[in-house]
C-alpha cells in the first residue's frame, strides 16, 4: 500500500499544473540537518488563486511519518494561509518527502516536497567566508565546472553564513538552462549557516570549450539583482575522444606550445604583448577549435587555427593590466583542440 501511496504521488507530481489554483510561495522546503528523533515543523505558505472559495479536501504525503495541519474552512480568492508539516525524524539520512494537495482548485493535487537529512551530530562548516554577497557572506565568489565531459552531472558547493538579525532564504538567481540550485536549508537564521548546492547539467552545453555566466545570490524571493550579489561560474566542456582506436591516435595531430606560462612585468606601462609558438608535431592537421580567456584584461590572436604537421602558428596574447587587476580569478587562457592528448591547454598568466 505504501509503494502504491508513492507512486501515485510521483505520478501526479510528474503532470502539469498549469490548471492549479493554487500558489506556492515555495513549493519546497529544505530542513537541512535535523537531528535524529527530534521532530521539526515547518510551514509552507500558500495563496488561493481561483476565482472560487477555496476548499481542501485532503492531503496526503509519501509516508506515514509526517504530520499536516491545514485550514478546514474555506479559503476565499486571494487569501494567504499555511500548511504546517511535522516530520518525526525516526531514520537516520537522507529524506525527501512528497505531499499532495487535493482541493476544488483542481483535479490533479498540488505537490510540495519536504527534504532534509537526519544526523545524530549538527555538523558546521569549519572553514572561513571570506566573501560578502550582498548581505551574505560566502567561501567562495567564483566557482569553476573544470574538465567536464558530455553527459557529467558536476556539482559544486558554495556555504553562506547569515551574519545578518534576520532569518533570510537564499534565492540563487539568473540561472542558466544548465544549472540548477538546492538551498540547504531553506530558510537561515542569525548567525546561523547553510549550503548551496549547484548542479550542472552538461547535456544542456552547446558549445565545447569555455562557458561563462553569472549568477547572483538574494535574501529572499524576489530579491533584486545587483552587481555585489554576483557569483560567476565557468564551465569547461572537454571534446569527445573516447571511442578513438589505436590507428587514430597514431595518426593524430600533436600539439606543442613554446611556454605554457607568461609572465608580464609591466615597469609602468598600461599594455604588454607576447607571443607563444603553437606547433604541431603530429602527423595530420591540428585544429585549434576554440581560444578564450578566463577574465577581462586580455586580448588573443592566432595566425592559423588549422597547423599543419611540422609547422606552426603564433599566438599573439596582449594584456592590459588595468583590467586584468579587476579580475576575480586568475587570468588564464584555454585552448581546445583536435590532439586527444591534449584537448585541452591552459596558459597561466602572471602579473607583476
Amino acid at each position: 500500500m505504501k509503494k502504491t501511496m508513492i507512486a501515485l504521488l510521483l505520478l501526479f507530481a510528474s503532470l502539469g499544473a498549469s490548471a492549479q489554483q493554487i500558489e506556492a510561495k515555495q513549493s519546497v522546503i529544505d530542513c537541512g540537518q535535523i537531528m535524529f528523533q527530534k521532530p521539526v515543523t515547518v510551514e509552507f505558505e500558500l495563496q488561493s488563486k481561483g476565482s472560487r472559495d477555496l476548499v481542501i479536501d485532503d492531503v496526503k504525503t509519501s509516508c506515514g511519518c509526517t504530520m499536516i495541519s491545514f485550514p478546514k474552512n474555506n479559503i476565499a480568492k486571494g487569501e494567504s494561509f499555511k500548511l504546517k508539516v511535522t516530520y518525526d525524524a525516526k531514520q537516520m539520512g537522507h529524506f525527501e518527502k512528497q505531499i499532495g494537495i487535493y482541493s476544488n482548485a483542481s483535479k490533479k493535487p498540488l505537490m510540495l516536497t519536504l527534504r532534509g537529512i537526519v544526523v545524530d551530530e549538527i555538523v558546521d562548516f569549519s572553514g572561513d567566508y571570506p566573501y560578502k554577497i550582498g548581505d551574505l557572506r560566502t567561501d567562495i565568489n567564483d566557482i569553476e565546472f573544470d574538465d567536464v565531459n558530455s553527459g557529467d552531472r558536476p556539482f559544486q558547493k558554495i556555504h553562506v553564513y547569515n551574519a545578518t538579525s534576520k532569518t533570510v532564504e537564499p534565492q540563487v538567481m539568473h540561472l542558466p538552462n544548465y544549472l540548477k540550485a538546492q538551498v540547504s536549508p531553506s530558510k537561515i537564521a542569525p548567525q546561523h549557516s547553510g549550503v548551496i548546492t549547484l548542479l550542472l547539467d552538461s547535456k544542456m552545453l552547446r558549445d565545447f570549450g569555455l562557458t561563462q555566466t553569472s549568477v547572483f545570490l538574494g535574501m529572499y524571493p524576489g530579491d533584486k539583482v545587483s552587481s555585489d550579489k554576483e557569483i560567476t561560474v565557468s564551465t569547461v566542456l572537454l571534446p569527445d575522444f573516447d571511442n578513438i582506436n589505436e590507428q587514430a591516435l597514431a595518426y593524430a595531430p600533436k600539439l606543442k606550445l613554446s611556454a605554457k606560462e607568461l609572465n608580464f612585468d609591466f615597469e609602468g606601462k598600461s599594455k604588454d604583448k607576447q607571443e607563444i609558438d603553437v606547433i604541431n608535431e603530429g602527423r595530420t592537421t591540428l585544429e585549434i577549435r576554440s581560444l578564450q580567456m578566463f577574465t577581462e584584461g586580455l586580448e588573443v590572436s592566432l595566425s592559423n587555427k588549422r597547423i599543419q604537421p611540422g609547422e606552426k602558428a603564433k599566438l599573439k596574447v596582449a594584456a592590459n593590466v588595468k583590467d586584468l587587476k579587476k579580475t576575480r580569478s586568475k587570468p588564464r587562457i584555454l585552448m581546445i583542440t583536435n590532439d586527444p592528448h591534449n584537448a585541452k591547454v591552459v596558459i597561466t598568466v602572471n602579473v607583476k
